[in-house]
């Protein structure tokens, strides 16, 4: 695999951190902050331990808490990919 798509991860924030009630994981999200969505650093950090399981790439903690969004999210596990 040499990209991790935004379907993969709104599936990865369901299924890891749930859905927050306020929001919706639909539509164009990429550029809309995890703080916005309902996602706090921890459910990035859980839903980071899986893409290391699954995919193969680790993200350091201080590299998490600078992706503010899903495309940034997306762009940093999608480089990662394309170099290993």
């Amino acid at each position: 695999m040499s990209k991790f798509t935004i379907e993969e991860l709104t599936g990865l924030m369901r299924s890891c951190a749930g859905e927050a009630d306020s929001t919706t994981l639909t539509g164009d999200i990429l550029d809309v902050s995890f703080a916005d969505l309902g996602y706090d650093s921890l459910a990035l950090l859980e839903i980071s331990a899986y893409v290391r399981r699954e995919f193969g790439v680790t993200i350091p903690e201080d590299v998490i808490t600078e992706l503010d969004t899903p495309r940034q999210y997306v762009d940093y596990v999608s480089a990662e990919l394309a170099t290993a």
